[in-house]
């Protein structure tokens, strides 16, 4: 999911943000062995479908997704997701930590995650954007005039 195209970003006045959460996750390297990473969950109100996950890890470049917010939060509590991205429950009874599985071309990466600080964050984003909401204030001739553009064209 990207939200770089022109005329998606939805025009809100004065947005307040939230500030990045920075958590300490597990890489899955097989069924006993794990390594840390740290992973900054970004959410920009202006693009508010979206969560921006950019992993950290030491001597290697930064990766960034972008998961669909709903998704991720849905997959806290349930399974949620379906081919690239996929969210679900680590321990049902528990609900301390979450599966995220991530596939690209021939890589899959499987992550354990913290629920409590993550899905407090992500709640804290729907005040900031209810659910259902992140399409008000779109600029709707904006957008379909950047899906009629052609590529390369100059926006303006």
């Amino acid at each position: 999911m990207s939200g770089d195209r022109p005329g998606v970003r939805a025009h809100r006045t004065a947005p307040r943000e939230l500030p990045p959460l920075s958590l300490d996750i597990h890489r899955m390297l097989d069924a006993f062995a794990r390594h840390t990473v740290q992973a900054e969950f970004r959410f920009d109100t202006r693009a508010p479908l979206m969560v921006s996950v950019t992993f950290l890890v030491e001597g290697a470049p930064c990766i960034t997704w972008r998961i669909g917010r709903d998704l991720l939060y849905q997959g806290l509590f349930w399974m949620s997701g379906l081919g690239d991205v996929q969210v679900w429950p680590a321990h049902l009874d528990e609900r301390a930590t979450a599966w995220l599985r991530l596939d690209s071309y021939d890589l899959t990466a499987l992550f354990e995650v913290p629920v409590p600080p993550l899905a407090k964050w992500l709640e804290r984003s729907y005040e900031l954007v209810p659910a259902g909401a992140e399409m008000d204030g779109l600029d709707w001739d904006d957008v379909i005039a950047g899906l009629l553009r052609a590529p390369g064209t100059p926006s303006g």
